[in-house]
């Protein structure tokens, strides 16, 4: 490690003593990070024509940063979602530089000044539930696998989870006896409890009785228990949306991921006239205004509510000044 290039040491610092014993970042926000300097780092040695072990604070100038996210975003094929979690991860770093060396900061400031990237606010694509229905049926449950993927995909629809939450779940988790709930760990470490039908229940229990795992042991695994991938669980889900709108057709104008599940636990828990304030407490929101997000998406609650409104009656009223016979009589006098 060169003397003169502080860069090596910054950035172990920056994950080793800021991420992790300071702020005491989760596994997935490290990983996330990580994979965005990685990205970043290849981009930059490669416009440089360097090895990434030669790369020195002095290459990454706000010109690159920002050509970085242009081809992340258009090269690569990322959303503007993406493109700003990047744009988060590189921030984060400088401004760790900036409290350590101020002789840095004017090239800090310059990088985080780049603007977050507006995106267009779209509604969420979620599931009805003879969707959901059709998707449930596709697994073949005389099969390990086949029992897994239909309880995690009932798992997700009943408690609302995001994919990871349910991945990294573990039996131990679970409260099997009335009334059943599970405790999720969302993002920020923030636990919450969302309760469980016993439908659901009958099926992770006899997932559990067929693959046994200890109450520290992740639930939704391989064959072998190896850890499942949430990329695993989207492909195998491609294929039963696949299967399914042979029999569904509306599924197939849908893009359905792991998350659509997530959609139609609220959409439905709306329709149903669940309070607003309950279904961000089950799946986990910070902030109201995103479960709002889902009751303005509802159109069937809409149409619902249109239909309580009574149609105007046409009634045909002559002006008032018909009605009055002194002022006829007054006009009559002019």
């Amino acid at each position: 490690m060169s003397k003169t290039n502080t860069f090596p040491e910054l950035m172990r610092a920056f994950f080793y003593e800021w991420l992790v014993e300071q702020r005491n970042a989760s596994v997935n926000t490290v990983r996330s990070y990580r994979d965005t300097w990685r990205l970043l780092l290849r981009f930059v040695a490669d416009g440089a024509k360097k090895k990434v072990a030669m790369i020195s604070l002095a290459d990454l100038t706000a010109a690159q940063v920002t050509a970085f996210l242009r081809h992340a975003e258009h090269d690569r094929g990322g959303t503007i979602g993406t493109r700003n979690c990047r744009l988060a991860a590189i921030r984060s770093f400088f401004n760790f530089v900036a409290t350590r060396d101020p002789a840095l900061i004017a090239q800090c400031v310059e990088i985080l000044n780049i603007p977050i990237k507006r995106a267009p606010v779209s509604e969420p694509c979620y599931l009805d539930p003879p969707e959901v229905a059709a998707i449930l049926d596709q697994p073949d449950r005389s099969t390990l696998e086949g029992m897994r993927d239909h309880a995690l995909l009932s798992f997700l629809y009943n408690s609302g989870a995001r994919i990871q939450e349910a991945l990294d779940m573990c039996s131990g988790a679970i409260r099997f006896e009335s009334p059943s709930c599970v405790r999720l760990t969302g993002k920020g470490r923030k636990e919450r409890i969302c309760p469980l039908w016993p439908e659901t229940v009958i099926l992770l229990e006899k997932l559990l009785a067929r693959q046994p795992r200890a109450p520290d042991q992740r639930l939704f695994v391989k064959r072998y228990g190896e850890p499942l991938s949430a990329s695993g669980v989207r492909f195998k889900l491609s294929a039963y949306v696949k299967a399914a709108a042979e029999t569904m057709p509306s599924l197939q104008t849908k893009h359905v991921t792991p998350h659509s599940f997530r959609h139609a636990t609220a959409v439905h828990l709306v329709s149903a006239g669940v309070d607003i304030t309950v279904i961000r407490s089950w799946l986990g929101h910070v902030s109201l205004d995103t479960t709002n997000h889902y009751a303005k998406a509802n159109l069937e609650t809409k149409r619902k509510a249109l239909e309580q409104v009574a149609v105007p009656a046409a009634t045909v009223r002559s002006s008032s000044w018909k009605r009055d016979p002194s002022i006829l009589a007054w006009l009559d006098t002019l």
